[in-house]
């Protein structure tokens, strides 16, 4: 990440703006400000949230860390909810190519900076590169408090007792933790986190990894990171382990995969047929099983 936080680009682009659009100033901030998320794990740091030529609340956040931080050395992946081609990925590829020069994959194994919205890939990746994640909601603490000074003051003390309620009442109610995405978790025994709405399945991801991962929130104007080889676990009780969504006894119908997470597709015969969330590697799984 130094390398990338290092990196100066105060050349003009064809069309007049600076390298990768946000002004030098803005760049330096937000560096530093990711600089304080990875040395306090799980913590929301404040930044000045730049407008941009998106609307909030479609991945601002998550991509003014990737125009901070890309440079023309790095190549670019872009996903949403798994897969390359929609529309949000596709329009926000587009953009950073476009003002940062660079080059664009769909293999994860290929790209220095990931950004990706509701989905860890399935791909193990490398201490070489960094996952940008969007975020909607950085507080984990917005279902049972909705004042802010509040839910900061319950972050500096430690005091997530609500919260643990809130699980417990859930479990009452259904049996189980029913949360299907936004797992909270436990960052370095310190601070709860919300993980941004990747599905459970992705949540075991996050503990331990060689990758950085950087999270932006820019309507809510807050940045928190978690730094490789760091302890992230998710909440859970000693009679209700934590659990990831369930797949035994299906696989993807295009590549056969059976260890990945799993979109259901009705067929118009009613039936039901299952798809890779992730298409980089069902596309890379698909043409091995040609090649076989």
């Amino acid at each position: 990440m130094s390398e990338h936080i290092s990196t100066e680009t105060n050349q003009l682009g064809s069309a007049g703006y600076n390298y990768a659009f946000i002004d030098e100033g803005a760049k330096r901030e937000i560096r530093r400000k990711l600089l304080k998320a990875v040395a306090i794990p799980g913590y929301q740091v404040p930044f000045a949230s730049r407008e941009l030529p998106i609307a909030r609340g479609w991945g601002t956040g998550g991509l003014q860390i990737t125009l901070s931080l890309i440079g023309p050395e790095d190549v670019l992946k872009v996903i949403d909810q798994g897969c390359d081609g929609s529309v949000n990925a596709v329009n926000i590829r587009n953009f950073v190519s476009r003002v940062a020069q660079v080059p664009t994959t769909t293999d994860t194994s290929q790209a220095t900076l990931i950004q990706t919205r509701h989905r860890i890939p399935e791909e193990w990746m490398s201490q070489d590169q960094i996952l940008i994640l969007q975020v909607p909601i950085p507080e984990s603490l917005r279902t049972v408090e909705a004042s802010e000074r509040e839910t900061r003051r319950m972050h500096a003390e430690g005091d997530y007792t609500r919260l643990w309620l809130y699980l417990y009442e859930d479990i009452v109610r259904f049996g189980e933790i029913s949360i299907g995405a936004r797992y909270p978790v436990m960052v370095n025994r310190r601070y709860i986190m919300d993980p941004s709405p990747i599905p459970r399945w992705d949540v075991p991801k996050l503990h331990q990894s060689d990758v950085l991962f950087l999270f932006g929130a820019g309507r809510e104007k807050r940045l928190y990171a978690i730094p490789p080889h760091t302890d992230v676990q998710p909440l859970e009780f000693d009679d209700v382990p934590f659990r990831t969504e369930d797949f035994a006894g299906k696989c993807c119908a295009r590549c056969g995969a059976e260890d990945a997470y799993l979109d259901e597709i009705v067929l118009e015969n009613g039936q039901r047929s299952y798809l890779c969330s992730d298409t980089g590697r069902c596309d890379k799984n698909a043409r091995c099983k040609e090649l076989e």
